[in-house]
């Protein structure tokens, strides 16, 4: 507990992340860029989908007016709290959106739609939104981190919900020119904001979408109260009942202040080639390659066997043919899609594709998914996973994936950021939205890039 005259950890944050306004080096306003561009395909992706026309319908018929810009419907604007919690799950909505793999949370999909939705309504420059960027991801890195993931998510909670909002509250004072003082009373409230199961993991239905959303929704309603004069408790993350103390086993609150200055967690970024857990895309990896090698075809296999962290035996381990979430969450349906399918191809998780006689025939041949001591040592900051090919002739076939294809130990890189980016908003997007992302940097305000995400679209 902090003595009556020292900060607490919490206030040491908001101190560290309130003192970055306007000095942020151009390489993390770069990466920030990056994220943004990712992050926007996702969103006008996941906007289609169902569950996400059930979030922007809502946020609208609330009545709410205001500038921020609803991704997804032609001309559709909000208040920014409205909005961030539209895009947000639309950004969540396909599993596309990046994530934080030590973490175990998604901060595009959440810090993102929060700073893009004020940074409209404040009509602020490019450069505040890429410094939002940039804070917002430390602030929501370092409260995961922090909680102890592992545990965390094991015991039932979503960390991109539950850390969610301390990153988007973030985002939202630097757009507002928070002092530290106002940081850490939105950090309190935050706290109280924090929300969020895994049981869509175990029951199935839709919550999951709305994760990301209501965690941009909470955050930047957290800041919006401290801007009014609410005050928040002084040690939201780290105090006795903080969220890094009540929401998990194995809390780490030496991370939340560990080398502030020196690691960065936007530099942590895995950026998805598979709509899919990332728990599980080194399993993904290692399927596709065992296929490529040796030209495999469904009737060459008699079992499969798979390795991975033990949250992917507890937690990916279903039947991935009765809904897109369990084909996209399915250690089992992911395998055998990168054995026949192509993973990369959202389509592979069209409702009308995950039943599929061949692919539910293949996806029964995985026997085991097994814990692996080896994986577990490096989960979830390096990601692991083996899959174990056993043919009808015989031959064994293995191979291991160990920090996947996308994460910061193999990054995409820009001919891969820039095929993701036109495989998900082309057709669906201005033909200059690109560009416009790429280029946000040097914008005085924000007003042609919205424009671009707010025009109609023939698909």
């Amino acid at each position: 507990m902090p003595s009556p005259t020292s900060p607490s950890q919490t206030a040491v944050l908001a101190e560290f992340l309130t003192q970055l306004a306007g000095s942020v080096e151009p390489r993390l306003l770069e990466l920030a860029t990056v994220r943004l561009v990712d992050t926007s395909a996702s969103i006008i992706f996941g906007a289609e989908q169902p569950w996400s026309n059930a979030v922007i319908e809502h946020a609208l018929e609330t009545g709410a007016t205001g500038n921020s810009t609803i991704i997804g419907r032609p001309n559709a604007t909000s208040t920014p709290a409205m909005t961030a919690l539209a895009n947000g799950a639309s950004g969540h909505a396909f599993e596309l959106d990046d994530v934080h793999e030590e973490a175990i949370n998604h901060p595009g999909a959440v810090v993102i739609p929060a700073a893009l939705a004020l940074a409209e309504d404040l009509n602020c420059s490019g450069r505040d939104l890429l410094e939002a960027i940039v804070v917002g991801y430390e602030a929501m890195g370092r409260a995961g981190i922090a909680v102890g993931p592992a545990s965390h998510m094991l015991a039932g909670f979503h960390p991109t919900s539950m850390s969610g909002v301390f990153g988007a509250a973030a985002a939202a004072g630097r757009l507002l020119n928070f002092s530290a003082t106002e940081l850490n009373h939105a950090f309190g409230i935050a706290s109280s904001l924090a929300s969020g199961t895994m049981e869509f993991a175990a029951s199935g239905g839709m919550a999951k979408r709305i994760h990301a959303g209501r965690a941009a929704e909470g955050g930047v309603t957290a800041a919006l109260l401290a801007a009014r004069g609410f005050e928040g408790a002084s040690d939201g993350l780290a105090g006795r009942y903080g969220f890094c103390r009540i929401f998990t086993d194995d809390p780490r609150l030496d991370l939340l202040t560990d080398r502030l200055g020196q690691r960065w967690m936007i530099d942590e970024i895995t950026v998805k080639p598979y709509a899919a857990c990332s728990d599980i895309h080194p399993m993904i990896q290692a399927a596709t390659q065992l296929r490529q090698e040796h030209g495999l075809q469904p009737e060459d296999i008699e079992s499969i066997e798979l390795d991975g962290p033990t949250k992917a035996a507890v937690q990916n381990d279903m039947d991935g043919t009765t809904s897109v979430m369990a084909a996209q969450y399915s250690a089992q349906f992911n395998v055998a899609a990168a054995l026949i399918a192509d993973p990369v191809d959202p389509d592979t998780y069209h409702p009308d594709q995950i039943s599929g006689p061949e692919i539910s025939a293949l996806q029964d041949k995985v026997v085991a998914i097994r814990p692996a001591a080896e994986f577990d040592a490096t989960y979830a900051w390096k990601m692991g996973g083996r899959v174990q090919i056993n043919l009808v002739d015989g031959r064994v076939l293995n191979a291991t994936v160990h920090g996947q294809k996308g994460s910061m130990h193999d990054p995409l890189d820009v001919d891969e950021l820039t095929s993701k980016f036109t495989r998900l908003a082309q057709g669906r997007s201005h033909p200059n939205l690109e560009l416009l992302l790429w280029g946000v940097g040097d914008a005085e305000d924000l007003s042609e890039l919205t424009e671009a995400l707010r025009s109609p679209i023939a698909h």
